[in-house]
């Protein structure tokens, strides 16, 4: 029980250092962003295929690169929606990503979901509005980048489910990145914004660093029989970064704001609970 809440703190204490950078190199183009970041992690991943013999390919290469597809969409849209609003507000509202996993399984999956779950999501959505509605600064386009980007996230639950054991999960995350790497590295060309300074090229690949880790950390608390237990310190990384974001880039949240996301994170959290039993 200890080493899984140990590891998935660890996890969210690298996504939230990801995720201030972000906000920090936010002068640099979203796709910038997104091949930094994925560069950097393809330096973990390929070697840990190579030495483990692997294969890069995997066995359905249709889905994996659609869930491909679908995370570099969605992590372009994060990128751009934190140019416009609080990084923790875009954070929190990333967090909406379960429910759209939801709603898409039902569509696609044919998933049933219970009426008691529908409440858990209103409770969500109801946050979201007053997130909007009492936070004077939070950007209308910002809220869209944000809530398409949870929406895509979504679908790359519904995809990783129907992938299943099919493929081995690094190979799933190294399409990932590879898709992310040429995709962002092409579209880099065109949207080049500015060049990277001396620290500014090691802060660029730290993104895929903190991010590898935070993936790597969360993977291995889920992989522990206490799973149910911990699964909820994963959205300890929205006060982590709301607070960081006060004291780094002086962000103020209203107090209706931070009952907003509370209750975003209230829903989440009951309908994860409800699932799991």
């Amino acid at each position: 029980m200890k080493k899984a809440i140990y590891f998935m703190l660890l996890s969210t204490v690298s996504f939230t250092v990801m995720n201030l950078l972000v906000k920090y190199l936010v002068g640099f183009s979203a796709y910038q962003l997104v091949f930094f970041r994925s560069i950097g992690t393809l330096f973990f991943t390929m070697p840990f295929l190579i030495h483990h013999k692997i294969s890069i390919l995997g066995n359905q290469k249709k889905l994996l690169v659609l869930r491909g597809l679908a995370g570099v969409t969605s992590m372009g849209l994060f990128f751009m929606s934190v140019e416009y609003l609080k990084i923790g507000s875009a954070v929190s509202l990333r967090y909406l990503s379960p429910i759209f996993a939801t709603i898409l399984a039902v569509i696609f999956l044919r998933e049933k979901v219970k009426n008691i779950q529908w409440l858990f999501f209103l409770l969500a959505f109801t946050g979201v509005l007053i997130i909007k509605g009492f936070d004077a600064e939070i950007n209308s386009l910002g809220l869209l980048l944000i809530v398409f980007s949870a929406l895509f996230s979504g679908f790359v639950y519904v995809l990783i489910n129907k992938i299943g054991l099919g493929d081995h999960p690094v190979v799933i995350v190294n399409y990932f990145m590879w898709i992310s790497t040429v995709l962002g590295g092409v579209l880099s060309i065109f949207n080049w914004k500015k060049t990277p300074q001396d620290m500014e090229w090691a802060l660029l690949l730290s993104l895929g660093v903190f991010g590898y880790f935070g993936q790597l950390f969360m993977t291995k608390a889920f992989q522990s029989q206490v799973t149910n237990k911990v699964v909820s310190l994963k959205y300890m990384e929205v006060i982590f970064t709301m607070i960081a974001g006060i004291f780094l880039f002086g962000d103020q949240y209203p107090l209706l704001s931070v009952l907003g996301t509370i209750m975003v994170i209230t829903g989440l959290i009951l309908n994860m609970f409800y699932k799991s039993k």
